[in-house]
């Protein structure tokens, strides 16, 4: 056993994405596959928003943001999976698993706040249209936006420094492809009972209360939009909140299965966490720019222009 304050030098084992020996290169082409895709199709989002002055307004600068965290979400873990099929071996030093642990959180209560500002900011244009330049102004925007960074790294760094004051026995086999706080807790050799409580407090403050104010903002915004005398004009709206909703349910459904629902660590179990961590952290940052993009108007048009222009100056070079 190690105490506290491990060396670098200690090591803990993942469990990997599946412990079949046959399926590890397919799941290595696979994940691959989705990692190059997602961050080439967020990096795109983020190049398109920046490019075209059309799209220099508070919806697109908060899709940007998710995207951008979307990168590093997806970056935390993928990679590291990858290497440890790659190089077959489980092993991630102790070290290494504290700053995978705090960019993890990071990153992944960013995806849950900005989904929050997002809904925020589509309540205010459809239900305040009139004062929405007025509200959502470049500084509350800014604001917004500082306010989600700040929050998300007070939470990561409270439960980063929680888990560091653990003891940890070698080679124990973490039940996820990467550091989490439920299965980093299930090998501490250590008591976690004031961690876990902060987890179920913090876990469900950074959970529940987002989804519910996603919940209220899309209430009231349907039934703005059940007002709408245009049928063109509420097809128009909804399409475009559609989207986000398919967002949200993805990423919170699979969130709160993971982290609100108790969970055994039988063999199926395991496969059962793996596969909801999955959808969270790399199907979702997947399938933003699709959503985003393909049932959007003003994106899909941003988007051909920023790759007509790539073209153009590749044609000139």
């Amino acid at each position: 056993m190690a105490g506290g304050n491990q060396s670098d030098s200690f090591e803990l084992l993942l469990w990997g994405l599946s412990d079949k020996p046959e399926q590890q290169r397919v799941l290595f082409l696979v994940f691959l596959w989705m990692y190059l895709v997602t961050v080439t199709g967020n990096l795109l989002i983020v190049l398109a928003i920046v490019t075209d002055k059309h799209l220099h307004t508070p919806m697109y600068f908060f899709l940007a943001s998710l995207s951008c965290a979307d990168i590093l979400f997806t970056s935390t873990t993928v990679p590291k999976a990858l290497l440890n099929i790659q190089t077959q071996t489980r092993s991630i030093s102790y070290a290494g698993c504290m700053v995978q642990l705090y960019f993890f959180l990071t990153f992944g209560d960013m995806d849950s706040f900005l989904l929050a500002t997002m809904a925020y900011d589509r309540y205010v244009a459809i239900c305040h249209p009139l004062h929405y330049t007025m509200i959502m102004s470049p500084r509350r925007c800014t604001l917004l936006i500082t306010a989600c960074w700040t929050l998300t790294n007070m939470v990561a760094m409270t439960h980063t420094f929680l888990i560091f004051r653990l003891s940890f026995c070698s080679k124990k086999v973490i039940l996820d492809f990467y550091c989490d706080l439920g299965p980093l807790m299930k090998v501490a050799c250590s008591d976690t009972q004031v961690n876990e409580l902060v987890m179920l407090f913090l876990g469900g403050t950074v959970i529940l209360i987002p989804f519910t104010l996603i919940l209220v903002s899309y209430i009231r915004i349907v039934a703005a939009i059940l007002r709408v005398p245009s049928a063109q004009g509420r097809r128009k709206a909804f399409s475009t909140c559609g989207s986000h909703l398919a967002v949200v349910v993805l990423f919170f459904g699979t969130v709160i299965r993971a982290y609100l629902c108790p969970s055994s660590s039988t063999s199926n179990s395991v496969e059962k966490n793996t596969a909801a961590a999955v959808m969270y952290t790399v199907v979702t940052p997947l399938l933003n720019p699709f959503i985003y993009s393909l049932r959007n108007k003003d994106m899909k048009g941003a988007l051909g222009r920023l790759l007509r222009g790539k073209v153009f100056i590749l044609r000139c070079k």
